[in-house]
């Protein structure tokens, strides 16, 4: 034991205190939480200073500090976990998509490509067009139901298109799209927590419906989900079932009176049931448009087959898309490929990818450039208008 001498002041006079250095480092630690060391009780404290307790019962400032160190880590505990789960997804759809395309001719791909009939190719853009319009709705929803009536149409469509578009193509939608998202509305005098309400209503209202169209083709056309999943069909016929009763129950749950979740300093108000129905047939007209773009393409390579059953198709984009979303692979790169090969394989590799490839300029590819082009055209606006402003 190292015994020190401290001079303390009290009462105008110097005098010498007795401090156990090892006894005190031990109850530093117990307050910290460190295993294997006895109770120390007591303080430290000077005639200036606050009293800050150590140990015994946990004074404030270690009880803090025990707290942040433990929501980190559980925060860090998740993030890594989310992670890994993205990662391992990523890692199984390349491997898979590699094995199923060892022996595919891309000469013939290339040859179905080019003899796309241009008014199916038309019809997939329009498609696809109305697929991004749907897309706007999910902001103006968001800024409707939290308050936000100052902000226009115009802005809630820019801010949605960009967001997606670009998000879409880097992954992270999440947080690519919400930075995208907060530049814009800050405009408008919304802040951080305006916008993370905006962003978590969008997604709910994207999880509703993917929920409807995905539970309802489990329950009716199950094969394509099972193949995707590796499960029987009647398993995922009872997944669908489960997903449907959850989503009834939701909708009754937001029916019954006002509900909001969230904490203390932040809490956003949910939308009621026949907004939630909205939300549904938003999510539903989205997902729909989308899946009659790629079931044009799939029609002008396979004309005589009817480029496969639409509602099997559907399905199929649908638990596509989800996986590709839960990788976080920019444009759900290899992900919506490989699941989309496996859940169809009714349809001829090479056609299905001719498809697949062209979908891909459409819907990712080309919008981003737009979306790129717009975001700069905004940002010139914007210093365009603060010179103004300053003259």
């Amino acid at each position: 034991m190292m015994v020190c001498r401290i001079p303390v002041a009290s009462g105008g006079e110097n005098r010498k205190l007795d401090f156990d250095s090892r006894a005190w480092l031990s109850g530093l630690a117990y307050g910290l939480g460190a295993p294997g060391l006895p109770q120390r009780r007591g303080s430290i404290r000077h005639p200036r200073w606050p009293q800050v307790s150590i140990g015994g019962g946990g004074g404030r400032l270690t009880d803090q500090v025990r707290n942040r160190l433990s929501t980190f880590a559980a925060r860090f505990r998740w993030n890594w976990i989310g992670f890994a789960l993205s990662a391992a997804i990523v890692a199984v759809s390349l491997y898979v998509l590699a094995h199923i395309l060892k022996d595919i001719d891309i000469a013939r791909v290339a040859a179905h490509v080019r003899a796309m009939p241009a008014a199916n190719v038309a019809r997939a853009v329009l498609f696809i067009g109305g697929a991004y319009l749907t897309l706007t709705c999910y902001d103006l929803f968001a800024l409707r139901t939290i308050g936000a009536d100052h902000v226009p149409y115009r802005i809630a469509a820019l801010a949605s298109f960009t967001s997606y578009a670009i998000g879409h193509n880097i992954g992270a939608t999440a947080f690519s799209g919400g930075a995208i998202r907060y530049r814009i509305y800050s405009q408008f005098g919304l802040g951080v927590i305006d916008t993370a309400k905006i962003c978590f209503l969008t997604g709910l209202t994207f999880w509703l419906g993917n929920v409807a169209v995905l539970g309802s083709g489990m329950v009716y056309r199950p094969e394509a989900p099972a193949r995707i999943l590796d499960l029987p069909p009647g398993v995922v016929r009872m997944v669908g079932i489960a997903a449907l009763v959850l989503l009834v129950t939701y909708v009754t749950w937001a029916s019954l009176r006002p509900r909001a979740i969230g904490m203390k300093d932040w809490r956003v108000g949910l939308p009621g049931g026949l907004s939630t129905l909205v939300q549904i047939g938003i999510a539903v007209a989205d997902l729909g448009c989308s899946s009659l773009a790629i079931w044009s393409l799939m029609w002008s390579v396979m004309p005589d087959a009817g480029g496969g059953d639409y509602f099997t198709v559907a399905v199929a984009f649908v638990a596509a898309t989800l996986l590709g979303f839960a990788s976080h692979a920019p444009g759900s790169l290899g992900v919506f490929d490989a699941a989309m090969l496996v859940g169809l394989p009714q349809i001829g590799k090479e056609e299905l990818v001719a498809a697949l490839l062209v979908f891909r300029v459409l819907y990712f590819m080309i919008p981003f450039g737009v979306a790129l082009v717009t975001m700069a055209i905004w940002e010139v606006v914007l210093a365009i208008s603060r010179r103004k402003s300053k003259c």
